[in-house]
């Protein structure tokens, strides 16, 4: 919808044009050999982190960009939030090790239209990039079963609460960052980092950065 983005615009192409976002380029290079063996499927470009996944779904105008959540300083679920405030056109599968529901809920609210586990058999990242690009929403089956039986513990509860942005930073803090090298990485203040902190550590019923460890852990965030 931006200018920027219409200037850069491809040729028309009757292929699926694929950004690939992974920090391993060995998992890349695997997901590209895959991937282009479908007829009708063409990987464009690739990106480590999220700053060079924002920059390349501009210039390169992909149909749909295939993500991971965990990535060198901010996640996927905020570098996808970040493409998509440029790009609102713009189709994203996440493809992540990450299987437990609160990824998928975070990941779905943040706009992605897909969630795929690492787990998941080759073939179905073709058919999950083939339905995302149409505009259909696909959930591989591990996934969409944990979605269907997701905890009722009050901490689980909580982190279904948290904002997009309190969830990113609890994300970063659980990694051990400081509140300013958060603030810097999500371009807020300190203060206002650590005003969320207070909100998360009151929506997850934890009073201090131990408990709040012990909690992400259980959830299954801090790999």
């Amino acid at each position: 919808m931006s200018g920027s983005a219409g200037s850069a615009a491809a040729p028309h192409s009757a292929s699926i044009r694929v950004l690939l976002v992974d920090d391993h380029s060995v998992v890349r290079e695997g997901y590209r050999r895959l991937l282009e063996r479908e007829p009708g499927i063409e990987v464009v470009g690739e990106a480590a982190n999220a700053a060079e996944a924002c920059a390349r779904a501009v210039v390169l105008v992909p149909d749909v960009v295939v993500m991971d959540i965990s990535l060198p300083g901010v996640s996927g679920i905020e570098g996808m939030r970040r493409m998509l405030a440029r790009r609102p056109d713009l189709r994203v599968l996440i493809f992540s090790m990450h299987d437990d529901a609160i990824f998928c809920v975070r990941a779905l609210e943040a706009g992605a239209l897909g969630y795929l586990s690492k787990s998941s058999a080759p073939e179905a990242l073709v058919k999950a990039v083939q339905a995302v690009s149409r505009g259909t929403r696909y959930l591989s089956p591990d996934v969409a079963d944990k979605m269907a039986r997701r905890s009722s513990t009050q901490a689980a509860v909580g982190l279904e609460q948290l904002t997009t942005r309190e969830f990113e930073v609890l994300r970063l803090l659980v990694r051990g960052e400081s509140l300013g090298q958060i603030a810097e990485r999500l371009g807020l203040s300190e203060k206002t980092v650590a005003n969320h902190q207070s909100t998360i550590r009151d929506k997850l019923g934890v009073r201090n950065s131990l408990q709040l460890a012990r909690v992400a852990e259980q959830l299954g965030l801090q790999a």
